[in-house]
């Protein structure tokens, strides 16, 4: 197939997140690291912050307070004497945006009601389907009169807003279906001037009215809801960012909202430890939520060299779904897809301090899995800056303001696929909770082959298999059922298999789990505790000596923890040649920045993994400043 135009990847980025401060020298990690992720951060001020204290490079900051108390008057008085400013206040998340003097800080650290020290970082936009990821042949089957579109499910758009107006959002009766709008820019309105929101909420739920149905959404009649944090220049803060997902927390019963897509990010430098918008998404996810988030598009530099540990923030949180963009080259059937090389691979590379200094990289696999987001078409709002500055975007298709459609690419465009299919799956079965909604997503994942699981996760979304999961996964259940209590409404696992576009693919069977993967027919024949609220996907998994096990009280002896990162043979999650051993993830130090082997093989400490043949400029491992966030225009077909 020809090389096709220019498309531009819009990816909405949290700032640039870049290291000021001195570089700590780390050294091997103790050989009993804990994945359960409650390591204790000493030092309660970021390192871009740091830097800013040690650079005087500006007077005062903005910053985000993560607080342990309400907000009293007596914290209050204690911030007014340091000349600090008080912002937004979230009481769910427990954060506090502030304007302060930079000499303040030191100050305020001592505070015992002051956990963590944040920036409030600049939120800013950069940036067929339906059939190929089985949307379609979800719908109905013959042992359900029920159609899905996600009716009855609400999805939170949390992005430069929608426009409402658009015919991709009513219903068949002329309802319309953004049921609720709020804006948290200051700009007074929650239509979509940037133009790159109304496009997200598309590919979830557009009811495909215009052009026959040719650009429908994943989920078309489920409700939206437009929560603007990116103003018409496609900026923002973090804080206005975690005061819309506190408006999530506080409406969310009101609206049924299920699912919240976050097609935005950063490059990571903060561990998700202490990204205060991480810590937001555990909270979310704990109540019942699924969340979303795109992976980023930093999957190679300007030359085209591919890159590792590019996943941005916040898609580094263990408890969200982290999508990465795949390419379907336009064509239904699925055998001759590929990841993108713009999407962003693992491993994530935030860090953190122990008490002796060391510096520790969280060194997650992610993304979770891939969904298509190359070259993809649905609906533009009116006069928006994005197709005004790029004329090119305009896909052609109507010339009404309130039908026109647009192209877009990226990892923003992925991820709302996959917050569609968790509201079929969700309308199919509404006592799923959100770690089997992402566990079954992955395990009906279609691997593609000849990428590892840095690329792909678990693999390519398969809707029409998760929701076949959903359906026959029993309701009756408690999310904090027995260890080991029946799953499926039979006793019989429904064949791992998917035939989509007449071509036939195995299921990943498993799924990632921070440092590792889990596989194995339990994990849908069973109940496992990570299916209970208040955990993740990777708790129960043990590590000694660099050694992955299963906690036999969280996971039945039948589910297998993986030790290897395999390229993928496109059969199985594990299956495929070795790529790298899990534990060289274990190391706080490894996956040094610019090291390079093989066909991308990583190598940590100065230790090779793989067969000792060193290729340069085959593949380079972000370190510490992580990847530019340089506009991309991306010319893949």
């Amino acid at each position: 197939m020809g090389r096709g135009p220019l498309a531009l990847i819009v990816t909405v980025a949290l700032g640039l997140y870049v290291c000021f401060g001195p570089a700590i020298n780390g050294s091997r990690a103790a050989a009993a690291l804990s994945p359960s992720y409650d390591a204790v951060q000493p030092s309660k001020i970021s390192d871009q912050l740091l830097g800013q204290i040690e650079a005087a490079s500006s007077k005062r900051v903005k910053a985000i307070l993560r607080i342990n108390e309400r907000l009293s008057e007596s914290l209050s008085s204690f911030l007014r004497d340091n000349q600090v400013i008080i912002g937004s206040y979230s009481e769910h998340f427990g954060t506090l945006a502030i304007d302060a003097p930079v000499e303040s800080l030191e100050s305020l650290s001592s505070s015992p009601a002051i956990d963590y020290i944040s920036p409030d970082v600049t939120v800013k936009a950069t940036g067929h389907v339906s059939r190929t990821t089985g949307a379609d042949a979800a719908r109905s089957t013959e042992s359900s009169n029920v159609e899905l579109d996600g009716s009855g499910i609400g999805i939170a758009i949390v992005d430069s807003g929608i426009d409402a107006g658009h015919k991709s959002f009513i219903d068949w009766s002329g309802r319309q279906r953004v049921v609720a709008s709020v804006d948290f820019t200051g700009e007074g309105r929650t239509d979509d001037p940037y133009g790159h929101g109304t496009h997200v909420a598309g590919m979830a739920a557009g009811n495909g009215r215009v052009a026959s149905g040719a650009y429908l959404g994943v989920a078309p009649h489920a409700d939206l809801i437009n929560l603007r944090v990116l103003n018409s220049q496609g900026l923002g803060t973090a804080s206005s960012l975690l005061m819309a997902l506190d408006w999530v927390m506080n409406n969310r019963q009101t609206y049924n909202i299920r699912v919240v897509n976050l097609s935005l990010g950063a490059p990571a430098v903060e561990s998700f430890r202490n990204d205060p918008v991480c810590l937001a998404i555990r909270r979310l996810v704990d109540s019942g939520l699924v969340v979303v988030v795109a992976a980023g598009n930093d999957g190679k530099d300007a030359a085209g060299t591919k890159l590792y540990g590019g996943i941005h923030s916040p898609g580094i949180e263990p408890a969200a779904i982290t999508v990465g963009a795949s390419n379907t080259f336009g064509t239904n059937a699925r055998g001759d897809d590929v990841v993108t090389t713009y999407s962003s691979r693992g491993p994530t590379r935030g860090y953190w301090y122990d008490s002796s200094g060391v510096k520790h990289y969280d060194n997650l696999i992610k993304p979770d899995l891939v969904a298509p987001g190359n070259r993809l078409i649905n609906a533009e709002a009116v006069n928006n800056l994005l197709v005004t500055q790029n004329p090119q975007l305009d896909a052609g298709i109507s010339q009404s303001p309130d039908r026109k459609m647009m192209v877009m690419s990226g990892t923003s465009v992925a991820a709302p696929v996959v917050a569609g299919a968790a509201a079929m799956m969700l309308q199919a079965n509404p006592t799923l909770t959100p770690n089997q909604v992402k566990v079954l997503l992955m395990y009906s994942c279609q691997p593609l082959a000849g990428f590892n699981l840095f690329e792909q996760g678990a693999g390519q979304i398969n809707i029409k298999g998760a929701v076949d999961l959903a359906r026959q996964t029993r309701t009756d259940l408690a999310p904090g059922a027995l260890l080991g209590e029946p799953l499926l409404v039979n006793d019989t696992p429904p064949p791992p298999f998917t035939t989509i576009a007449e071509q036939t693919f195995s299921w990943a069977q498993g799924g990632i789990a921070g440092y590792t993967y889990l596989q194995g027919v339990e994990l849908i024949t069973k109940f496992q505790r990570i299916y209970s609220y208040g955990v993740i996907v990777g708790d129960g998994i043990i590590v000694g000596d660099g050694v992955l096990t299963a906690d036999p009280s969280f996971l039945t002896q039948g589910v297998i923890v993986g030790d290897q990162i395999p390229t993928s043979d496109g059969t199985l999650i594990g299956a495929g040649a070795s790529f790298i051993n899990t534990g060289a993830l274990l190391d706080g130090t490894g996956l040094a920045g610019g090291s390079v082997c093989g066909d991308g093989v990583i190598v940590g400490d100065g230790v090779i993994v793989g067969d000792g043949t060193v290729e340069p400029d085959q593949a380079i491992v972000n370190g510490d400043n992580g990847p530019s966030m340089a506009a991309t225009v991306d010319e893949e077909p």
